[in-house]
């Protein structure tokens, strides 16, 4: 990773940071009052030590400076503790806030992005890549401030009293901050590299669960375990690769700092031996001040070793930064849209030379017209690969289309999504079923619909029998995926949540394929009812419902040139 995209990510990430910046700020003042206590701490432990020593001053005489000292102890641990939980609150604040624009971007992006990702990916960008975030914004970004207050506080209270030692603080610590940059500039690419495998792994491994009867039916467990273990193998070495960098990180600046103290001390033992005679303004180097600059000597690179500690945070943090960033900036429908469908009686589609395309600018269907009269019935037929789920989505407004496609002479580019949205109800082939109630999931299109409204739903849609054979009726749970209930159940609780919804336009993407013949006929039956009145487009490849369209147009595949129909 180049210094370029290094200091592009780090602006992006600190930009994100800004939910999270008032408890950042309260992280970073708790902290150097840490540091301040530090500095009293060392300064009566010296002023004592000296006074016993150095001036045989009895201990009673310091009863004042060990009274201020025992309270020092528990207000530094009090300091830390709001340090701490300052830090939490300001990367939980981020993380949430981040989740809920990546969560926006994909509804803006609409169902047709989504699908072009295995779940595993997304699911590890919404929780592993985010949730990496957290030591960056709770820890490197504070501890960045305190690098830079706390070791400036102690050079003010050590030039004063030796110049010397001041001046290896001074010459020794960019060189420890040299050296831990060079060291995270590899860590930031080590950890990009960890969260590709790891993406990588859950997208196969769900993929892979999802499909455990296919695999088992065509007797290729063993296969699909080797290619697993080869991924999780991938993700460990990978795994390694960061933990390596983060202890080289950790010793390079101990040892660093480790050489600068014994500096300090080899330079106060010599003064005290009597074969050095600079850096104290001619007053003698004192007990005191050799113990206090000691003292504090430690401390003055403590901050450096927790950055270092926390810079493998900012490398995990650029390394998923990459992806989510990227992620965020994919073109998006435009939302600043502001045209109004027409008021009139139904929704007349109008599509001249109409070809749907990927965000991309990429075709995805041949160039196709035709015009739906409020009312009236469009089928849609085709090979498959010829764009009629594409031409679905682009009715949608979930893929961008060039042409023209208007909606009541309006181009549905200009109208709001959400407003157009309200105007359509669309029924696929594989319904989704939330994990609730019966009537959780038909109250998705009807939220205030009453239990007697939901009971006439499911009557038209030929669902209320086995609704009622069900424990709970309206109550039953129904699993993931339309766990505990038949593939003819699932379609016609969908049906029925459809019907729910009084759109003017109805969507249809094979609404019977995967049913049996009397599920079939049961779903067609409702469908012939709910199409009354209103605009419908149906994608099918059974004869018996394209011939009930009062037009039918029929998709060639991109490469046979123009579609007729």
């Amino acid at each position: 990773m180049d210094k370029d995209t290094q200091r592009h990510l780090t602006t992006w990430l600190k930009s994100a940071a800004h939910s999270g910046r008032r408890w950042q700020r309260l992280a970073t003042l708790a902290g150097f009052i840490n540091g301040l206590l530090i500095i009293a701490q060392a300064w009566l432990m010296a002023g004592i030590l000296h006074g016993l020593i150095i001036e045989s001053h009895p201990l009673s005489h310091f009863t004042d400076q060990l009274l201020i000292l025992v309270l020092v102890f528990p207000a530094r641990g009090l300091s830390l503790y709001l340090k701490e939980m300052a830090g939490f609150e300001a990367g939980a604040a981020v993380r949430q806030k981040l989740r809920q624009g990546l969560l926006d971007k994909l509804g803006r992006l609409g169902p047709a992005h989504v699908q072009q990702q295995p779940t595993g990916t997304w699911s590890a960008m919404l929780l592993e890549q985010v949730e990496s975030l957290q030591e960056f914004y709770a820890k490197y970004l504070p501890q960045m401030m305190l690098v830079g207050l706390i070791p400036a506080a102690i050079l003010v209270v050590v030039f004063p009293i030796n110049w010397a030692a001041g001046l290896i603080f001074v010459i020794t610590a960019p060189l420890t901050v040299l050296f831990m940059v060079v060291v995270g500039m590899g860590a930031a690419d080590a950890n990009k590299r960890n969260f590709l495998a790891l993406a990588r792994l859950s997208g196969q491994f769900l993929d892979r669960l999802r499909g455990m009867s296919t695999i088992r039916q065509f007797d290729r467990v063993d296969a699909e375990v080797d290619r697993m273990a080869m991924a999780s193998e991938q993700f460990r070495r990978r795994t390694m690769e960061v933990l390596r960098m983060a202890f080289l990180s950790s010793a390079v600046l101990e040892f660093f700092a480790s050489v600068s103290i014994a500096v300090v001390a080899v330079y106060f033992g010599f003064s005290y031996l009597g074969e050095l005679n600079f850096g104290h303004y001619g007053l003698g180097v004192t007990l005191l001040t050799g113990l206090l600059v000691l003292m504090l000597a430690p401390e003055f690179f403590q901050p450096f070793r927790d950055l270092g500690a926390y810079y493998h945070a900012k490398a995990q943090a650029l390394g998923a930064a990459e992806s989510l960033m990227r992620f965020m900036a994919q073109p998006e429908p435009d939302s600043a849209a502001q045209s109004q469908l027409q008021d009139e009686r139904g929704v007349r589609i109008e599509a001249t030379d109409l070809v749907i395309t990927t965000a991309e600018g990429l075709a995805l269907t041949a160039p196709v017209s035709f015009v739906v009269a409020p009312g009236e019935t469009l089928t849609v037929a085709g090979v498959t690969g010829s764009g009629k789920t594409s031409l679905m989505q682009g009715l949608m407004g979930f893929l961008p289309y060039q042409g023209s496609l208007k909606v009541n002479g309006v181009e549905l580019a200009a109208l709001p999504r959400p407003d157009w949205l309200t105007q359509l109800t669309w029924l696929g082939q594989n319904p989704v079923l939330i994990h609730g109630s019966v009537a959780e999931n038909l109250r998705l299109a009807a939220p205030e619909a009453t239990d007697e409204a939901l009971w006439d739903a499911l009557e038209q849609a030929h669902a209320a029998e086995f609704v009622r054979r069900l424990p709970g009726q309206l109550a039953y749970g129904v699993g993931d995926r339309a766990g505990g209930l038949s593939v003819g159940q699932a379609q016609r609780l969908a049906l029925a949540r459809a019907l729910l919804k009084p759109s003017p336009l109805l969507l249809l993407d094979e609404p019977s394929a995967s049913l049996d013949r009397d599920s079939e006929r049961w779903v067609d039956q409702a469908l012939e009812r709910a199409r009354q009145g209103r605009t419908t487009v149906m994608i099918s490849h059974r004869p018996e419902q394209l011939a009930k369209g009062d037009q039918q147009l029929t998709m060639l595949a991109r490469q046979q040139g123009d579609q007729d129909g």
